[in-house]
């Protein structure tokens, strides 16, 4: 059995900065899981680029509220506590925090090792060196 804290996993190389955004990568490929899972805030009055071309991902709204914009057709979605977005299509889209922090329960298929930050095309490598604890 695995079992950690949010609180230690924000005190730990968990924790990324990612500008617009942090991520605390509470369960990672190391883990053995098939997935990874992470709690990420999305700083308010910011528009994030987001291509995971090698990942899906899913994301459930905890707090906060912001929209989602898929780049293909320009629909935006309205994001708030409750709502759970799934890019199952890789979906080029723009991630805008809204009049407050975000605070989302994302996952990921296949689970980043975790020192995975966004490239200039919004893209998560499809492996990355692993973080320590």
């Amino acid at each position: 059995m695995i079992v950690r804290t949010l609180k230690d996993c924000e005190n730990s190389p968990r924790k990324i900065d990612g500008g617009n955004w942090q991520s605390v990568r509470m369960s990672l490929k190391d883990d053995n899981m098939g997935f990874s899972f992470h709690i990420t805030t999305i700083f308010a009055g910011t528009e994030t680029p987001i291509h995971y071309q090698n990942h899906l991902e899913s994301v459930y709204c905890m707090e906060g509220n912001g929209e989602v914009e898929t780049v293909a057709d320009g629909k935006i979605y309205k994001i708030e506590p409750g709502t759970l977005y799934i890019l199952d299509q890789h979906d080029k889209h723009l991630l805008r925090g809204g009049s407050e922090d975000m605070k989302l329960a994302c996952v990921f298929n296949p689970p980043l090792t975790g020192k995975e930050v966004h490239d200039e095309n919004g893209v998560y490598p499809l492996e990355a060196e692993a973080i320590g604890e």
